[in-house]
């Protein structure tokens, strides 16, 4: 029987920053024999076990469990090994990144405490033998953190559709897998200087020089790090963003508060759920996507605030409408659609009415339940824009002007009128969607 194990753990200090921990690689392997008859020959398993810890981030929400394959390729690698991923959840499983300052200033203290190997008499083999150690450790604690991140960071295409989709929306097309290209650039730069001026501190033929050998080395490896380094405290940044974002769990129930901007979606919200988003008089007021939730019957679910949605084609929406449509597209939710009569929003009623009327058809198969908020201001006549035409010849749109689509209910957040039965018919649509998913998962299963 043979066996052989390794754990490697590294943690990084920085002074006056604080401690911050990176994993840079766990990884536990065992080989196993088995017994085997006089003319068979011995057969040997062998398994590779890879794990991962991750920080535990504030106010993020429970994960689904829905899990997918995905390949290890890591870019200063060609080779490739399977792991299991999670689909949803991924942003709070990034490392934290430290600041490049940080590293260097870290890296730089660890190397200088190495002394040369013991029993060196020649003053000129001690020192030069000293210099090839610390400009290697120095190399070494360097490069390690930046592998570590290109290890722990997951390839964007392994990544369940709607996280792809707020990268993009996010940070911009392209820009993820640009800043992990450079910080793989920094760490290959670091590892071939670093072993350049290694090799020539141990080539030196004097004391003197194989210290100049050593300030030339560590000169340079600096050099780098100040002028390359900017990618590793953007990782950092896109690390801070990514984990910021909120965590759906595909397995509870979600409502989505959709219409055009400012008419009362984050007031609503605020009503039905623990989110508690920005409340301004002013379109986009809610700039990204905010989760909150709903106890109701001592259950549990999601509801999910979007930015307004404005009366263009596609191609000509903002990252703010296309981050609205990527939950529609990727997410199983509820859709409860907010309608705003009052002339208050900006959006005239027309313009809603023809939003309203492409999201509906887009999104024809989700349970669905129409509000028209700000009730109190409504008067008797419907309100007309300047733009708009007073008599218009479509029944359906006329009908709109005065009273929302059909079967929608009339709320106000000031008067609290509607309130209670919009939180009943919230209840009964959330339930509808649990029983959806339920029938999903069991036809899946089957």
């Amino acid at each position: 029987m043979r066996g052989s194990s390794s754990l490697v753990l590294r943690q990084w200090c920085s002074t006056p920053s604080p401690r911050l921990l990176i994993n840079v690689l766990n990884c536990s392997r065992g080989l196993s024999t088995k017994a085997a008859t006089v003319s068979s020959p011995t057969v040997c398993q062998c398994r590779n076990l890879q794990t991962a810890t991750s920080p535990v981030v504030s106010s993020s929400y429970v994960p689904s469990s829905y899990v997918t394959q995905k390949k290890h390729d890591v870019a200063s690698s060609t080779e490739t090994q399977p792991v299991m991923h999670e689909g949803l959840g991924a942003f709070q499983k990034l490392p934290m990144v430290m600041p490049s300052l940080d590293i260097y200033s870290s890296a730089l203290k660890k190397s200088r405490r190495i002394q040369p190997t013991k029993g060196i008499a020649n003053i000129a083999k001690r020192e030069r033998n000293r210099g090839a150690k610390q400009l290697d450790a120095l190399m070494k604690e360097l490069a390690l953190p930046l592998k570590g991140y290109l290890e722990n960071f997951p390839r964007k295409k392994v990544l369940h559709p709607y996280e792809r989709s707020l990268i993009e929306l996010t940070l911009g097309d392209g820009k993820y897998e640009e800043v992990l290209g450079k910080v793989d650039a920094v760490r290959k730069k670091v590892q071939s200087v670093g072993k350049e001026h290694a090799s020539l501190c141990a080539k030196s033929l004097s004391k003197r020089e194989a210290e100049e050998r050593l300030n030339e080395g560590v000169e340079k490896l600096e050099s780098i790090f100040q002028q390359e380094g900017r990618a590793v405290d953007d990782l950092l940044n896109i690390a801070k963003t990514l984990r910021a974002m909120p965590v759906v769990d595909l397995e509870m129930p979600t409502l989505c508060l959709v219409g055009a901007p400012n008419v009362g979606k984050s007031s609503l919200v605020r009503i039905l759920s623990t989110g508690k988003p920005e409340i301004c008089n002013y379109p986009f007021t809610t700039r990204g996507i905010l989760m909150g939730h709903i106890v109701l019957n001592y259950q549990r679910f999601q509801v999910t605030d979007t930015p307004g949605l404005l009366k263009r084609h596609d191609e000509s929406r903002n990252n703010l409408e296309k981050l609205t449509l990527a939950v529609l597209t990727h997410l199983p939710t509820a859709i409860l659609y907010v309608h705003d009569l009052s002339g208050e929003c900006g959006t005239s009623p027309t313009d809603q009415f023809m939003i309203y009327k492409e999201i509906k058809d887009r999104f024809s198969d989700y349970l669905w339940l129409d509000v028209v908020s700000k009730c109190d201001l409504l008067g008797g006549s419907p309100v007309i824009f300047a733009k708009e035409d007073i008599d218009v010849d479509d029944v359906e749109l006329s009908r709109y002007r005065k009273t929302g689509p059909d079967g929608s209910i009339h709320v106000s957040v000031k008067t609290e009128q509607g309130l209670s039965q919009l939180k009943g018919r919230v209840n009964g649509l959330l339930n509808a969607q649990m029983g959806r998913i339920k029938s999903e998962g069991e036809s899946q299963n089957q």
